[in-house]
């Protein structure tokens, strides 16, 4: 089991000034401890809640990716997940394009739907309904798979007009960067994983075996390789928990079926802490 490190909190010791020094520490320290991918929400706001006040500090997270990409050397680098609504697909794609360039061929793309009604509301973003919204996902991953084949023949979707998707420069990735699609929809989430994507992300827990079964059925329905499907899932610890705990937790997912599990501390006032926490376990997860 590969493990990553999701960074979704950066309220740490001394403030704004420490978070770019303390981040640019924590990526180093991750990927040397052997933590094979580095993540960040694609919010505007924190999320309150366990997840602390909304006002809380949060990064733009193309920005951020971009700043970890100058601070490693091997680690994939994506968003856990980016909302679609939240950007012109043509420009998202631009993005993943140029990250990938600039990383030496270690971006990704993690998209969904978008749920945070409230952030949108508050910043003045656009937030259609439901329906909508998923429709909007399936035609970014269109354009985002056509913007990377070089294929500039116009897209004409309902919601989305382009006339030359033109991509220059091309990914580094090959046949395109890596493409997630978080959610664990039965019905379009996880169909819109058959159809396009390398990886699924899907909350592990009692549901999720059976989240993995539907999957599968689209899979079959659609002739894709179910194998050839990367399962991941998220979850978090904190400062009191055990690296027993943890082992415990990502042995069960990996029997579950999942292959990659991205972490993320909560609580944590210096996430250099919760890397070695993490390291502590890779070896007894490493061959899960």
């Amino acid at each position: 089991m590969e493990l990553g490190l999701h960074v979704a909190d950066f309220t740490w010791d001394g403030g704004t000034p420490a978070i770019g020094p303390t981040l640019a520490d924590t990526a180093r320290q991750a990927e040397a401890a052997g933590i094979s991918r580095l993540t960040v929400m694609d919010h505007f706001w924190q999320m309150g809640g366990d997840s602390g006040a909304r006002e809380n500090a949060m990064l733009e997270a193309y920005t951020t990716l971009g700043f970890l990409a100058a601070h490693t050397e091997r680690v994939l680098l994506h968003a856990l997940v980016t909302a679609a609504v939240y950007r012109e697909p043509g420009v998202l794609a631009k993005q993943i394009s140029t990250l990938d360039a600039l990383s030496g061929g270690r971006a990704g793309l993690g998209v969904g739907a978008a749920w945070y009604a409230d952030e949108a509301h508050g910043l003045g973003i656009p937030f259609p309904s439901t329906a909508e919204r998923f429709e909007r996902l399936e035609e970014t991953i269109q354009i985002c798979l056509r913007m990377w084949s070089d294929d500039e023949a116009p897209y004409q979707g309902r919601h989305y007009k382009l006339e030359r998707p033109l991509n220059s420069p091309q990914n580094l990735s090959t046949p395109h960067p890596y493409l997630m699609v978080g959610g664990s929809g039965e019905r379009k989430t996880l169909r819109m994983v058959a159809q396009y994507a390398d990886a699924c992300n899907v909350f592990g827990g009692p549901g999720a075996e059976h989240k993995l079964d539907v999957l599968r059925d689209h899979c079959e329905a659609l002739g894709r390789d179910y194998d050839r499907i990367e399962k991941t899932t998220t979850f978090s610890f904190t400062p009191d928990s055990t690296r027993d705990e943890l082992v415990r937790q990502l042995l069960g997912m990996s029997r579950t079926g999942f292959t990659v599990a991205y972490v993320f501390g909560q609580g944590f006032s210096d996430p250099r802490r919760a890397v070695e926490l993490l390291a502590s376990v890779l070896p007894e997860i490493a061959d899960a």
